[in-house]
């Protein structure tokens, strides 16, 4: 596996952080208040990295054709997964290439080819122009760019994951440390819960929403509920090329996972595996299953979080570490605003790192530095 390349960002981008968190300070403020910064974080950093785009099961059957619209609000991209005959899926743009009208609004099932309903150019299931009425005199027709472009794509477990362009790192590279430590979870079984799904939106920066995320300094002191379901002297950090996992250890008579003698966690009591993964997606896995958070910039200082609950064991959802998410993410958002308001301050400029309790933030601070230029 390669990792990210961290060496040299001092002279290839103004958001350079020291290597040695001991001694490193964080982020110019400037990277949440700048709105050119803010424009290089979504042609930089979004559009050249894996995004979360929703289970695939409007694409089940062979012939399905299921719209998503990637990162509304940011990247704002018509897309498409469609599920050929053969029952191959794919990612394809969901834009007709004649005039750019929308090709597809509802999910459907049975379909033989992608019909466009503005001039009725017509395409297969996996991409290719078949059909364009009026175009018999068109010299050079078709061509490449006639047909849907095709999108890295990836399916892990039912959930679907997409690059726009060439991605940063593979599929593998990103999501292989966490396929192998949770290859015993039945991802195909978990099954979406609508009423415990929501949005939330607050006024902050994204990437501030990302920091409280990445380190358990502030748990004892905002999350009292929290606190009181883990061990947080047995809270652990584990760093990984593009992401990290903070396992978190279950406190007396709360609920753990049943782990198999293959985890290599087995025989410890871990109430939860967080997950991020670079630069805006939360896997968070409890003993009931699966709750993805999504962080998505909706404007300068506005954060849109998608939360997705998919559930495998219900009797337990309302146990321990993921059994009051609500709450946790309203003191969340509290925090974070608070943080946005201070960053306009005149006297405050950067700070500096926990060793022992941010080795997360300052992770995610030096892949900012390796992957935005200027």
């Amino acid at each position: 596996m390669n990792a990210p390349d961290l060496s040299g960002t001092a002279a290839t981008s103004r958001w350079h952080v020291d290597p040695d968190v001991t001694r490193a300070e964080t982020l110019d403020k400037a990277f949440y208040l700048d709105t050119a910064a803010q424009a290089a974080q979504r042609e930089q950093v979004f559009a050249r990295s894996w995004q979360w785009l929703g289970d695939v099961a409007e694409a089940a059957e062979p012939g399905s054709l299921a719209p998503r619209h990637l990162l509304e609000g940011c990247l704002d991209e018509p897309l498409l997964l469609a599920r050929d005959t053969a029952g191959t899926l794919r990612c394809l743009s969901n834009v007709c290439t004649h005039r750019g009208n929308l090709l597809v609004q509802q999910a459907c099932a049975g379909a033989k080819q992608i019909r466009c309903g503005y001039h009725s150019r017509r395409f297969e299931l996996d991409g290719r122009m078949a059909f364009m009425p009026g175009f018999e005199g068109a010299r050079d027709f078709p061509r490449p760019c006639d047909h849907l472009p095709q999108l890295p794509f990836a399916d892990w477990g039912g959930q679907a994951f997409v690059a726009l362009g060439e991605p940063l790192a593979s599929f593998d590279e990103v999501f292989g440390p966490l396929q192998e430590r949770l290859n015993w979870l039945p991802l195909q079984d978990f099954r979406p819960d609508e009423q415990a799904s929501r949005d939330y939106e607050f006024d902050a920066h994204w990437a501030l929403y990302v920091e409280n995320y990445l380190e358990g300094l502030h748990i004892p002191f905002v999350h009292p509920g929290l606190t009181r379901t883990l061990d947080l002297a047995q809270y652990r950090y584990e760093l990984l090329p593009w992401a990290n996992l903070q396992l978190a250890v279950a406190g007396p008579d709360e609920l753990v996972f049943e782990l198999p003698a293959s985890s290599p966690d087995h025989g410890q009591r871990i109430a939860a595996y967080y997950y991020w993964v670079f630069p805006n997606l939360m896997l968070n896995f409890y003993p009931w299953g699966l709750s993805v958070n999504q962080v998505v910039p909706i404007g300068p200082a506005r954060t849109r979080v998608r939360f997705r609950s998919y559930v495998w064991k219900a009797e337990l959802q309302a146990q321990g570490a993921g059994g009051a998410l609500e709450q946790v993410e309203m003191e969340d958002e509290a925090v974070v605003m608070t943080v946005q308001r201070g960053l306009r301050s005149r006297f405050y400029q950067r700070g500096r790192y926990s060793p022992g309790r941010e080795q997360g933030v300052h992770h995610f601070h030096r892949l900012i530095g390796a992957v935005m230029k200027g």
